[in-house]
């Protein structure tokens, strides 16, 4: 039996009938006045936060944080009918003071809540309550880094969808309203004391806390890649702070290198395996990965979604296909690779990138459940597709999927590692160099293939080579190198509906890739011929909705007459792009209701720029 470390340990009070017993102190509940005593009880303490911060598929059908299910907001999908909007104006209400509260879809966050930074402040000075008294100095150090490393994630999330956020480093009484409802603090000065959190867990957390699932400095070493990648991205294209941005990449730089320095990672399995696997403890390429186990029915509903079976309603668009290398390290434009040039589903799985194949379904007839049909299937093992229109066995099916899910992979750690030094070599630090590159681009490319793919003739993509690097006829931004495009395609192709592309386009600056008018192809699927591939479609009840754009760029719309015809990129029914929006998206407005409840109070609470 798998152990799940990811059950919270500290259970609800347990109620009594007996009066004998009224008096006597709870035995299931933490009584904190004698609770801070052991190490021990420390470690059950901080896997309360691991559900909040490693959620892996998350749990039954909640979506929160997971792939394919939850982070469905992005330029690399498309949906029938009206885009997924942004907010047309400030929310009621987006807050919350609970630890269950919902996160932002459209932001990949938190609500304005604090009651996660509450507890990691808790946590914090209950363990300095220890020191001298009931552990070690070691013992100090360590749970120290675990409290402060999640004190910064937090914020680092926070300040992701807000900016601007109140810091508080201790906890609050309820009498102190000064701090309570204190305004919004400088979104740098906030990121600097999240350097300093994680800075100190860097230099403190133990490299092996008796489990490998267990929080350690190379879990905690690749969540700061990531983090200090995203901050010193933000404070480059929006904030123009120079200083900062070589700050915060510098720290992405050796907390990754620290990863990578180790030699315990590796990329040695198949891209689908990462993801459809229901034991991932021997994959070298997971740092972290959470357990899921029917028999103490902790189980989750991605794998359902990706089965061919389930609606996909955000499709992958033709737009994200196209970013798909070619298997000669070309993009399609440039490349000698034969029919590169097409973008059927049979083609594009020969021609492109190996992610390609292991990411989406090979035919269309297998993809009629997606809004674009083409379906992912990334997220389930190789057997779940094969009971297609059939019945599938419970670990495939409903909230009752087993497989692993891997929370952070080695792949985004080298990802981060090679950006963020692509970045500082544009602020006069050291050039990127090809072994630069052949520890991370091209060791991610060099993949073993599955015995799947290689049947439906799919190789390994050449290696990138800086000395023939060109320029993509597609890159839309002069600033931006050949390079620095080539590793921002990369991420594109590797974390498919996982957490990054939203993130990425927002500290980028890129929020304009969101508007599908400007960028017609996010509203187009592949390549389809009707008539052969999927004739299931031309019936009568598809007459007037069903339409293609061919080759010349007209659309042809299905007459129950001109079946022969229907042949182009497929236009999802209804689709239209989603309302108009300004730069104000890039960060997300504070509900109204808390802003008054400030007010009610005789404080101020400051708008988000651009809300007001």
């Amino acid at each position: 039996m798998k152990k799940n470390i990811f059950i919270l340990f500290l259970t609800g009070l347990l109620v009594m009938s007996c009066n004998d017993f009224l008096d006597r102190k709870s035995l299931t509940t933490m009584d904190d006045s004698n609770y801070w005593t052991s190490e021990s009880n420390l470690r059950l303490f901080a896997n309360g936060f691991y559900n909040n911060y490693f959620n892996g598929y998350n749990s039954s059908w909640t979506t929160d944080y997971s792939p394919l299910t939850g982070y469905s907001f992005s330029d690399d999908l498309v949906s029938t009918g009206v885009q997924t909007n942004f907010y047309a104006q400030a929310p009621t209400s987006n807050s919350s003071t609970s630890e269950s509260s919902a996160w932002i879809a459209s932001y990949g966050g938190p609500q304005w809540n604090f009651a996660w930074v509450r507890k990691c402040n808790l946590f914090i000075n209950r363990i300095d309550g220890m020191k001298g008294k009931s552990i070690t100095d070691e013992a100090y150090n360590h749970w120290s880094a675990v409290g402060r490393f999640f004190r910064g994630f937090e914020y680092s999330r926070l300040v992701s969808v807000f900016g601007n956020v109140p810091y508080y480093d201790k906890v609050v009484g309820d009498g102190e309203k000064d701090l309570l409802y204190k305004d919004r603090d400088d979104r740098t000065f906030v990121m600097d004391k999240v350097y300093d959190d994680l800075n100190y867990a860097f230099d403190n957390m133990r490299t092996n806390d008796g489990n490998v699932q267990y929080l350690n400095k190379y879990i905690a070493a690749s969540f700061i890649s990531r983090l200090m990648l995203f901050e010193g991205s933000w404070q480059k294209y929006h904030l123009n702070n120079t200083e900062k941005a070589k700050k915060y990449f510098a720290f992405a730089v050796k907390a990754a290198n620290f990863v990578m320095a180790s030699g315990k990672y590796n990329f040695t399995s198949d891209f689908r395996s990462l993801f459809g696997s229901d034991n991932l403890a021997s994959n070298k390429e997971v740092i972290l990965y959470r357990t899921y186990d029917a028999t103490q029915s902790v189980t989750h509903a991605v794998q359902s979604y990706s089965d061919g079976y389930s609606g996909q309603t955000q499709g992958p668009n033709l737009d994200l296909a196209k970013s798909f290398i070619c298997k000669d390290s070309k993009p399609y434009q440039l490349s000698t690779v034969t029919d590169a040039d097409k973008f059927d589903i049979a083609s594009m799985v020969k021609t492109r990138d190996p992610r390609f194949e292991a990411t989406f379904s090979n035919t269309v007839a297998s993809c009629t459940q997606s809004s674009s049909l083409l379906y992912a299937y990334k997220f389930s093992d190789r057997v779940s597709p094969t009971y297609f229109n059939g019945v599938y066995p419970a670990m495939y099916a409903s909230n009752t999927n087993v497989n692993d899910a891997p929370v952070i992979r080695y792949a985004e750690v080298v990802l981060n590692w090679i950006e963020a030094k692509a970045e500082l070599a544009t602020m006069g630090e050291a050039a990127v160099t090809q072994s630069d590159i052949d520890v991370s681009i091209n060791a991610i490319r060099n993949r073993p293939l599955d015995a799947t793919a290689i049947a439906r003739g799919v190789t390994k993509t050449a290696p990138l080579q800086l000395t023939t690097l060109v320029t993509d006829p597609s890159k839309d931004d002069p600033a931006i190198s050949d390079l620095m495009w080539e590793i921002r395609r990369e991420r594109r192709m590797e974390f498919v509906f996982e957490f990054a592309r939203l993130m990425d386009i927002r500290r980028w600056k890129k929020i304009d890739y969101m508007n599908y008018t400007t960028h017609p192809e996010k509203m187009l699927g592949l390549w389809i011929d009707f008539p052969k591939e999927l004739p299931s479609f031309l019936v009568t009840t598809k007459v007037g909705k069903l339409k293609v754009k061919d080759a010349t760029g007209n659309v042809i719309t299905y007459n129950g007459t001109n079946a022969s015809s229907m042949v182009g990129f497929y236009i999802p029914e209804n689709s239209a792009d989603r309302n108009s929006f300004t730069n104000r998206v890039y960060l997300c407005p504070i509900g109204t209701s808390t802003i008054n409840a400030y007010k009610d109070k005789g404080y101020t609470l400051t708008q988000t720029p651009g809300w007001e």
